[in-house]
């Protein structure tokens, strides 16, 4: 499926389920809602108070979850150093995750777990956190700030070896990635994990939609101040935008990382300006729906 037709479709957007009802017509492929990841104790001191980006309470796992549909995850990580632009754990959630799932309902047969109407569930958990092993994936941007501790980092192996998925988006420049790749080479070596370029041949990128390029993404607040004229938030440092992974065993991806490239901004920005909507939420959205079915079914 084009994402031309997607984009053509694409007309009003507001942050409620009925203005996309139309495209549920779309919808081809029957997601099953169970998991098998076991439920475990939760252990959630310290997190009631804390508030997402746009400062909304953050959403904490439950004891028992609602159901055992989709629901999202994003990673609460500790910062060790700033990046510009940057807010650490707190980039992106929790509306990036929530319109992605929101639209992923509306577009495929997805059951997703919901908060309220309109609205899914997207939990804060920490990699110490019993809770990770609920998560049928798990999402964090900025990571170019990460610090891994020794027992998260086994942690973060240990869910990724048990079946896992990760996506970290929205880190820009050779400092960044730096940073990230040697934190996450405490859980997973390079000599066993290899970083590797997807080529835009990879079912990855057709898992529904046809996605024919990386899009890059700038942040909104980048994007204006710019007046929508580069999307490299770095110059030329950062001009070419790169979707990188990790396989298993099975030469199935298990890590995703969006580097140079801020798709998330994407999705939690979708409705506050139509000019960005229509340059950049079509084919981040593409990307993520293709990202996410492949995630469910590998």
């Amino acid at each position: 499926m084009p994402v031309s037709f997607l984009r053509a479709r694409w007309t009003r957007v507001i942050r409620t389920r009925r203005s996309m009802l139309p495209l549920v017509l779309l919808a081809v492929l029957l997601i099953s809602g169970g998991y098998t990841f076991a439920q475990f104790r939760q252990d959630n001191s310290g997190l009631e108070g804390l508030r997402g980006e746009q400062g909304d309470p953050v959403e904490v796992p439950p004891q028992d979850l609602p159901d055992r549909n989709l629901a999202g995850c994003h990673w609460l990580y500790t910062s060790v150093r700033r990046e510009a632009m940057g807010a650490g754990w707190h980039t992106d959630y929790p509306w990036a995750q929530r319109h992605l799932l929101l639209r992923l309902s509306e577009l495929t047969k997805t059951r997703v777990s919901w908060l309220s109407h309109d609205v899914p569930h997207v939990w804060l958990v920490r990699l110490t956190d019993d809770a990770l092993f609920n998560c049928p994936y798990l999402m964090a941007s900025d990571v170019g700030t990460i610090g891994l501790s020794r027992d998260e980092a086994i942690r973060l192996r240990m869910y990724l070896e048990k079946g896992g998925f990760l996506w970290v988006d929205d880190f820009w420049g050779e400092a960044a990635w730096s940073q990230w790749t040697r934190e996450l080479a405490k859980a997973m070596p390079a000599d066993e994990y290899p970083i590797e370029d997807v080529p835009l041949s990879d079912p990855l990128f057709h898992t529904m939609l046809e996605v024919k390029k990386v899009p890059q993404v700038t942040n909104i607040r980048f994007w204006r101040s710019t007046g929508g004229r580069t999307t490299s938030e770095r110059g030329a440092e950062t001009a070419v935008p790169h979707l990188r992974a990790i396989r298993d065993k099975h030469h199935n991806i298990i890590v995703v990382m969006t580097f140079n490239t801020d798709v998330s901004d994407s999705w939690e920005r979708e409705g506050e300006d139509p000019e960005f909507f229509y340059q950049f939420s079509p084919y981040g959205y593409a990307l993520g729906i293709d990202v996410m079915l492949y995630a469910m079914t590998h």
